[in-house]
């Protein structure tokens, strides 16, 4: 007969006392068939002391998740400094660490709204009664290790329950909105391993290390599984939709949406600029603009006000003028798989829609209903962005007009001219509306500038690997390549800007050049730096709604939530096995 007593006790601080866990039954707390390994501490007492050092670290510190990993590791740093630690505990202080910085976000979600996942390895492999199928293990309820009891209280709690070293499934319910946070119990590889993939998606979790790997007969404090899963607060945690905001904006920039909010056209050009906001996009500028208003809110995911509607049209209406005066300057004819707007009514009424546009943009900020003030403070902004951005492309404009070769610094600065103000931009007038602060500000600026600068190598990277890279633009991929050859490697290079032209052989020769130089390693080592210094960059943000959308929208941008392979099982072929253990990492 399984045994549910709950020994409720309260927190030690009174900061978290609205906290509430509950407490396994006695004799229950400690499950253990093999010596846990060196690098988690093998008695309990000492175990529950790291994770009160840590918890007071994290509480002092007022630690804000999501926490990168190079910020995971500076603070266990300075814990083993400071604490005389065992260094051969890094790991485990590692995510210890972690589950503090997330432990309030998680007892806000309420427990339908959580998935517990727990690993195959704790059931008795040799007399273990349950059938395995392509989603996990399905418990038989023999009683035969603790599994079975987890399960069901979990499951009578609320929880959704999965017994795998992980699953595609486990991403794609964090994914599709259904789960909001994540209890997890796995092994220090795997939470080692799975990390950035749950970082990435800015998930909020509580990780329980097992006491000892090796994929079989594994063991864990049943006490910290069991506080996990009822950990709970009176507050409930609201959290940001992503792709239901996504799919609002879309309708905003929709011709019903635009007339419901601005009324009919008034003239030609305005119906023409109409059709052009309405065209297909990715739409992030207006998707950041919302966004960051709506996490600096109490409720994130209540309606958003009139207000801010316009201000992210109006972002739009910036960035689509942009597009038409880009199209113009490069001399490109299509655009969304159609005509750019200058092919299709030439260049003066293309030039006079993108100028009603940058108007329009203005105009609605400036009408927008915002205090004064941060009406003042939005149309600074983006004039300050729109003067970086004719910056920007006026240098690539006059390198155009004149090429030479271009050292990858110069490149970079263009790079960071063309794109992170766009970005900034968006940010900043969502966060203005929402009542952020200069230090807000001042975050978001090197966000941006990281960001954007990674978005252009992204694009370089791909477009030259793709064969589809215009060689007489400024490229980082051939400015690295120029600074590491030699003389007749410089030669080969200057012949593109020497010719004007790029003949198919001259376009094959540099390609061959930097194949022989791994010119391309060297260049995506630059947009693995440049993501991790926007992430980096987040540090300073004390707003955790706000610290970890701007993470989530990095891992987008970047398309860095994947599944992967995480427990020696998976590896070995099993198809149940080890996708997404993450849920045991945030």
């Amino acid at each position: 007969m399984r045994l549910r007593l709950r020994l409720r006790r309260s927190l030690s601080t009174d900061e978290e006392s609205e906290l509430s866990m509950a407490t396994t039954p006695p004799g229950r707390g400690l499950h253990l068939r093999r010596p846990p390994s060196d690098k988690v501490p093998a008695a309990k007492h000492e175990r529950d002391r790291l994770r009160a050092i840590v918890e007071d670290h994290v509480r002092t510190l007022g630690l804000v998740p999501p926490l990168g990993l190079q910020e995971v590791l500076d603070h266990v740093r300075a814990l083993i400094e400071r604490h005389r630690l065992n260094v051969l505990h890094r790991d485990f202080l590692a995510v210890l660490l972690n589950n503090a910085a997330w432990r309030r976000q998680v007892a806000g979600f309420p427990f339908e709204r959580r998935l517990l996942l727990l690993p195959k390895c704790m059931r008795d492999a040799e007399s273990c009664a349950a059938e395995i199928d392509a989603l996990g293990l399905v418990c038989a309820g023999c009683g035969r290790c603790p599994i079975a009891d987890l399960q069901t209280e979990a499951e009578e709690l609320g929880y959704a329950v999965m017994v795998a070293e992980g699953s595609p499934v486990v991403m794609s319910l964090i994914e599709s909105g259904k789960i909001d946070a994540v209890v997890g119990v796995s092994c220090l590889g795997v939470l080692e391993r799975v990390f950035p993939y749950m970082e990435a998606g800015a998930v909020p979790g509580i990780a329980v290390p097992l006491l000892n790997d090796g994929c079989s007969d594994t063991s864990v404090d049943l006490d910290w599984v069991w506080d996990a899963i009822h950990l709970s607060s009176a507050d409930e945690t609201p959290k940001l939709d992503l792709d239901a905001l996504r799919a609002q904006v879309d309708a905003w920039c929709a011709p019903a949406g635009m007339e419901e909010l601005l009324g009919t056209p008034r003239s030609g050009t305005e119906e023409i600029a109409r059709a052009w906001l309405a065209k297909a996009g990715k739409r992030w500028r207006p998707l950041l603009a919302a966004s960051a208003y709506q996490t600096l809110q109490a409720r994130p995911d209540g309606p958003v006000p009139p207000a801010v509607r316009t201000i992210a049209l109006a972002v739009e209406c910036f960035h689509k003028a942009s597009l038409i005066h880009d199209d113009i300057e490069d001399a490109d004819a299509l655009r969304y798989g159609e005509k750019t707007l200058h092919e299709e009514h030439g260049i003066p009424v293309a030039l006079n829609v993108g100028d009603f546009l940058l108007g329009e943009g203005y105009r609605l900020i400036a009408a927008c209903g915002a205090p004064p003030v941060e009406t003042a403070a939005m149309l600074h902004a983006v004039a300050e962005g729109h003067r970086a951005l004719a910056t920007g492309q006026g240098a690539e404009l006059a390198w155009m007009r004149c090429m030479r070769p271009l050292a990858p610094a110069e490149v970079l600065d263009i790079f960071k001219l063309k794109t992170a103000p766009a970005f900034e931009v968006a940010l900043r007038v969502g966060a203005i509306a929402g009542g952020a602060g200069p230090d807000v500000a001042n975050v978001l600026a090197r966000f941006s500038e990281a960001v954007g600068i990674a978005y252009q190598i992204r694009d370089d990277l791909e477009d030259f690997r793709s064969g589809e890279a215009e060689l007489l633009r400024p490229s980082l991929v051939i400015a690295c390549a120029y600074e590491r050859a030699g003389a007749a490697g410089k030669a080969r290079c200057a012949r593109l800007w020497e010719r004007g032209a790029v003949p198919a052989e001259l376009s094959d020769d540099i390609a061959a050049l930097c194949a022989e130089l791994r010119i391309e390693e060297e260049v995506r080592e630059l947009l693995e730096a440049y993501k991790t210094e926007a992430v980096r960059s987040l540090c300073g943000l004390k707003n955790s709604a706000l610290k970890g959308l701007l993470r989530r929208i990095v891992a987008k941008i970047f398309n860095e939530i994947d599944v992967m392979g995480c427990c020696n099982e998976h590896q070995a072929g099993d198809a149940a096995g080890g996708a997404a253990g993450a849920g045991a990492a945030a």
